[in-house]
């Protein structure tokens, strides 16, 4: 007796999904997301980013991680959304719950990078801080000054910044460049400078959770 030409295809597909992982994350977090997988050998890990510049229009999110899921889920054991709340006011958990996909904890990047439980303790403290990441201090024209248009009027700076009081670089790395490109930041803005070194916060134990 010979299997059907249904059944083989669909041995074939479990054995394709076995122990796979796909990774869906926001692009500012590729970089770090690949020098993980990497480090720590995680080879079951499969990483497809959405673009980074969603995060200029949360509305967006939810409808874009959805399609991405519903794209990939055929192909893989089980999918990890890597995204925070990210803006969308509680839409993206809803959203992943009903997919029945596990997602990143936490309101943002800032918070897991910091660690959310340390993020939390210290959110009375700095309500008037503004963060970069790695990330976001190398496209900081792309993705701050140019959005906001700090080019074209840069007399807005006070309005847009005049109730913060510092700059919080959280940096992922020790990068003499990037710490000097952040403080550059900082006085572009009129804020005061602070370096904090991170790490990768709480994403490193949520990718090794899988």
């Amino acid at each position: 007796m010979t299997l059907s030409e249904t059944t083989l295809t669909e041995a074939r597909t479990v054995f394709a999904q076995q122990g796979r992982v796909l990774l869906i994350a926001c692009g500012a977090l590729a970089r770090e997301i690949l020098t993980l997988i990497k480090a720590n050998g995680w080879g079951h890990l499969e990483l497809t980013c959405l673009p980074a510049n969603l995060h200029l229009y949360p509305e967006k999110i939810t409808e874009a991680v959805e399609a991405a899921v519903e794209k990939h889920r055929a192909d893989y054991e089980r999918i990890f959304v890597v995204y925070a709340d990210c803006g969308t006011g509680g839409l993206l958990a809803e959203r992943c719950a009903a997919l029945g996909v596990e997602m990143v904890a936490g309101p943002h990047c800032y918070s897991f990078y910091e660690g959310n439980e340390v993020f939390a303790a210290k959110a009375d403290d700095e309500f008037t801080a503004f963060y970069l990441t790695d990330f976001l201090v190398r496209q900081f024209d792309a993705f701050v000054w140019r959005p906001m248009g700090l080019d074209r009027h840069p007399e807005l700076r006070d309005m847009y910044f005049g109730n913060y009081d510092r700059l919080i670089y959280q940096a992922q790395t020790n990068d003499p460049t990037l710490d000097a490109l952040a403080r550059e930041a900082a006085d572009r803005l009129g804020l005061r400078f602070e370096r904090r070194f991170t790490g990768y916060g709480d994403l490193v134990p949520a990718l090794a959770a899988l």
